[in-house]
C-alpha cells in the first residue's frame, strides 16, 4: 500500500450510517478518510427510525450523539396485532428510542466533517477495481481516485453492486422483491410503544421520533402485492386497512407529507461481505428483516468492528488481516441473528400464521423475551 501523503488512505462508498460512523471513528485515529455520497444532507430516508439501545453507549460516548436535546423517546414496549386485530403486547428487554434519518444522518455528517473526513457528496461511484496494492475508483462524472483500502457502505443495491457482479444482485427475482414506504404522521400512539401491524403479505411499524407527537410509520410489502393492486394507494386502501389498527391510524392520523418516500428492489438474500477485496458494512453486507427493528444498531456495531480492524492493521499495510478479522467477528456477532431474523418472519405477514403466533406468544411471555433477545445484541461498545 502506498504511503504517499496525497493518496487516499480509506476510501468509503456510501455515506448511510455505516459508511459515516467508520469515517468517523478512523478519522478520530488520523487516518486519512473519503467518503463518497450519492445524495446530499440532509435528507430523509426510508427506514424504521427505531434504534435498539445497545448502540446507546456507542452513540454517545463515540460519536457524541446527545438524546437528551433532541428531545427523542424512550421506546420500551411493543405491540403486535394480526390482519384481524388480535393484538400481543410485551415488553422489550433492552428497549431502543426514536430518531429521524433526516437528523440522524445530519449529526453524524457534521461529526464526520469535523474529524476530519472529506466528503465527496452527489458523488456516485461507478466501478472499482484493484490493481496491486492499490484501490481505483470512478465516479458518475468520470473523475478518478485510489486509495490504500476500499469499504463498501452503499446500501441496500446500488449501481456499484452491479459493477462488482455481486451474487445477490445478479441472482434477484422479483418474486423474493419487496417495496417499502414511508411516512411521517402525527397520531394518538403511546409514545413509549413501537407497533407492528400485520396485513396480507406485510407488515406495517409505527413508533415515535423527534418532534412533537411525530412519528414514523413505514410498511414492508412484495412487489407482486403492490402490482396486484396497481397502486400504493389502491394496495392501502384494499389491503391495509383490512387491518382495523392500521385502518385507524389511516383515516385519523395527520400525514406531514404529500406523499410517501418509496424504495423498491429489496431483497433479503445472503450477501459476500467480501467482494473483490472491498469489505462491505451496513446493508451492503446483509440486511435484517425490518420487524426485528434492529438493521441500525447493527450497521453501527459492524462500523464499530471494523474501525478497529483498520486502526490495528492499515499502517502495517495488511489487507488481508483486515479482511479475515473482521469476516470472522462478523459472522459470530451477526450470523444466528440475521438467521433468526428470516425464520421470525414467517411467521408474520399471512393471516393464519401471523394468529398462531400471536395466539402462542400471548400465553409464554418467556417466548416472547426469548424471539426479541435472538436479533438483538448487548450494548456492544461497553464490551471488553
Amino acid at each position: 500500500m502506498s504511503l504517499e501523503n496525497n493518496n487516499i488512505r480509506l476510501a468509503i462508498i456510501g455515506g448511510g450510517l455505516a459508511g459515516l460512523s467508520l469515517s468517523i471513528l478512523c478519522a478520530q485515529k488520523g487516518v486519512n478518510v473519503v467518503l463518497f455520497e450519492k445524495g446530499n444532507y440532509p435528507s430523509h430516508k426510508l427506514c424504521g427510525e427505531y434504534v435498539s439501545l445497545e448502540s446507546w453507549s456507542f452513540l454517545t460516548q463515540a460519536l457524541k450523539i446527545d438524546r437528551e436535546s433532541h428531545q427523542l423517546p424512550h421506546i420500551k414496549k411493543l405491540v403486535v396485532s394480526s390482519h384481524t386485530g388480535k393484538t400481543l403486547e410485551a415488553e422489550l428487554p433492552l428497549g431502543g428510542f426514536g430518531i429521524s434519518r433526516y437528523l440522524l444522518d445530519q449529526l453524524l455528517y457534521q461529526k464526520a466533517l469535523e474529524s476530519g473526513v472529506k466528503i465527496h457528496c452527489n458523488c456516485s461511484i461507478q466501478e472499482t477495481s484493484k490493481q496491486g496494492p492499490e484501490f481505483h475508483l470512478k465516479d458518475q462524472d468520470g473523475q478518478s481516485y485510489t486509495a490504500d483500502l476500499c469499504i463498501g457502505a452503499q446500501g441496500k443495491r446500488s449501481n456499484i453492486d452491479k459493477w462488482l457482479q455481486r451474487d445477490f444482485f445478479i441472482k434477484s427475482k422479483e418474486k423474493n422483491n419487496y417495496i417499502a414506504v414511508k411516512y411521517h404522521i402525527q397520531t394518538t400512539q403511546e409514545p413509549d410503544t413501537i407497533a407492528l401491524h400485520n396485513f396480507d403479505d406485510g407488515y406495517c411499524g409505527i413508533s415515535k421520533i423527534e418532534g412533537q407527537n411525530t412519528y414514523c410509520l413505514c410498511y414492508l410489502t412484495t412487489a407482486k402485492n403492490l402490482k396486484r393492486h396497481g397502486s400504493i394507494e389502491q394496495m392501502e386502501q384494499d389491503v391495509l386497512h383490512k387491518n382495523p389498527f392500521l385502518k385507524k391510524i389511516f383515516q385519523e392520523s395527520i400525514f406531514l407529507w404529500e406523499k410517501p418516500l418509496t424504495i423498491s428492489q429489496i431483497n433479503f438474500s445472503e450477501k459476500e461481505l467480501i467482494k473483490n477485496d472491498i469489505i462491505c458494512i451496513g446493508d451492503a453486507a446483509g440486511m435484517i428483516q425490518p420487524l426485528c427493528g434492529n438493521g441500525m444498531s447493527m450497521a453501527f456495531h459492524a462500523a464499530y468492528m471494523l474501525s478497529e480492524k483498520i486502526n490495528n492493521h492499515l499502517y502495517n499495510s495488511n489487507l488481508q488481516k483486515i479482511q479475515q478479522s473482521f469476516q470472522k467477528e462478523w459472522q459470530a456477532t451477526f450470523t444466528t441473528r440475521l438467521k433468526s431474523a428470516r425464520l421470525i418472519e414467517k411467521l408474520f405477514g399471512k393471516k393464519w400464521s401471523t394468529n398462531i403466533a400471536i395466539s402462542l406468544l400471548r400465553k409464554s411471555p418467556l417466548l416472547t423475551k426469548k424471539i426479541i433477545q435472538l436479533t438483538h445484541g448487548k450494548d456492544f461498545f461497553l464490551q471488553p
